[in-house]
């Protein structure tokens, strides 16, 4: 028997930005499909329309299209299965539902507001499970209530005894017992499908294969194939994935304010880092290999490798290896993707080479966003800095000594006609020689008198090299008056 063609979809409800359990779940499914040889599909999930929110469509589309996860399918590419917005296909949805209640598989209910908010208070708690009411409404009340036009909703009608068994693709076999799955609805009354109810239709007539989706939907699976049973279709591979978890173990959630994968964009994280960083939470290659491009994380991928156990998000990890992308950039494309941080740090109002601080950096930056404050020095001498900074053990300087290894460093420097890094350096050497001391005890001073910080990208000879002569010499003469008056 010919294999079925792979097909796997990717279903967010436009509400917002897509957070990082969003982005592996599109990352994931767009890998499956992808490393067999099968379709990705963009299906927008918008029957909640309370919860929609404007302009989110868009955000789907740019962040899919910036991550380079490409659909075959969807909203804006077409395809055979459309329409791929379900508000869009809302006609599709009752007539499967009234087959349902022809089966005796689902029923009207026309409980109102007020009665299901009386259920959940005598029940004490917010999880409140339907008491099947309307099931025992006659044929001749359905009628009536009907051409009354009462509101309804459609409920699925859950098996009361025994259990639902399945085979997870990660967490293997599953078994829920019906006693825990409530009568679900399957039509609002606003004649919109339920997420859940949508999903399984939509996955039928689009013909999709896997499934894949947080492990937290792992117990309610089983509302899912009794409706695949009940239509005599073919289940598709449930595929859950392991939880993102931040540090003390609780999840990631937009509504918490949890960044997303624009949010880390806007930060100056590189999308490839990103995808490849996400790719790795709750999967792992049999190689146990870090860097991958898109192309190869579809050549790699493999379902055996997700994990059950969840993964923590952690953003060090995630510097550590943006910071791998950055430095395999060209000079000429990390001089560009910096020239918006040096604008917005200042530096375009002063004369500072700004490829020569391009060159300081592509090794340093571990995200784009730090470039502001690793730059700042160079615009405006920090006010009041720690004098304290000139003692450096490992150096051998003291606050004491550094008035005369700065006053020997002024005396070196002043004479310098060609001011560039290499006259620079050869003064401060020659004074190092004269002097018989070691290269941080005239170094680390002047470091520190002309940027006032600890921490600095560059040595001495290339910061007063992008300060220029009268600056630096500013800077240093400054510094020594605010010593000689300790």
């Amino acid at each position: 028997m010919k294999e079925k063609r792979v097909r796997t979809r990717y279903a967010p409800s436009p509400t917002g930005s897509m957070h990082i359990g969003n982005l592996r779940s599109a990352l994931y499914e767009y890998l499956i499909a992808k490393s067999q040889g099968g379709d990705f599909i963009l299906r927008i999930e918008d029957t909640d329309q309370s919860r929609l929110v404007e302009g989110a469509i868009e955000k789907i589309y740019d962040t899919l299209k910036l991550a380079g996860i490409q659909h075959d399918e969807g909203p804006d590419v077409g395809g055979d299965y459309g329409p791929y917005v379900q508000s869009q296909r809302k006609d599709l949805y009752l007539p499967y539902a009234l087959e349902l209640v022809e089966k005796k598989q689902a029923y009207y209910c026309f409980c109102d507001k007020e009665r299901l908010e009386e259920l959940r208070k005598s029940q004490g708690h917010e999880g409140v499970k339907y008491d099947r009411h309307c099931l025992s409404l006659s044929d001749e009340e359905i009628k009536a209530n009907l051409e009354a036009k009462v509101p309804f909703v459609i409920r699925q009608k859950m098996p009361q005894e025994g259990s639902v068994t399945y085979e997870d693709a990660v967490f293997g076999t599953i078994t829920v017992p019906c006693s825990e799955l409530e009568d679900q609805i399957l039509i609002k009354s606003d004649g919109f499908p339920t997420y859940n109810f949508a999903n399984v239709i939509d996955d039928h007539l689009m013909k999709i294969t896997h499934v894949v989706r947080g492990s937290e939907y792992v117990s309610s699976t089983p509302k899912y194939i009794l409706l695949y049973e009940a239509f005599g279709w073919d289940v598709p591979v449930f595929v859950h994935l392991p939880l993102i978890t931040k540090e003390g173990g609780r999840k990631m959630s937009k509504r918490e304010g949890d960044a997303s994968f624009m949010d880390l964009v806007e930060k100056g994280y590189l999308p490839e880092a990103i995808v490849n960083y996400v790719a790795l939470l709750g999967w792992s290659p049999r190689d146990n290999r870090e860097i991958f491009s898109l192309q190869e994380l579809a050549e790699a991928f493999d379902i055996s490798g997700i994990s059950k156990s969840p993964s923590v998000f952690d953003m060090e990890k995630l510097n550590w290896m943006n910071r791998e992308y950055i430095r395999k950039l060209d000079m000429d494309s990390f001089h560009a993707k910096a020239l918006p941080w040096y604008e917005k740090a200042g530096l375009y109002e002063t004369n500072i080479d700004l490829s020569k601080v391009s060159k300081l950096l592509i090794e340093r930056v571990e995200y784009f966003e730090q470039i502001p404050e690793m730059v700042d020095f160079l615009i405006k001498m920090p006010e009041d800095y720690d004098l304290n900074m000139f003692a450096h053990k490992k150096m051998k300087t003291t606050v004491e000594n550094s008035v005369g290894f700065l006053e020997e460093s002024l005396k070196a420097l002043e004479p310098i006609e060609d001011w560039n890094v290499q006259t620079i350096e050869q003064a401060l050497m020659d004074t190092v020689q004269r002097l018989g001391v070691k290269n941080g005890q005239i170094l680390w001073p002047v470091r520190t008198a002309i940027s006032g910080k600890q921490s600095t990208p560059g040595g001495a000879f290339e910061i007063a090299d992008l300060l220029g002569k009268e600056e630096t010499l500013s800077r240093m003469r400054i510094s020594l008056i605010r010593l000689k008056n300790l």
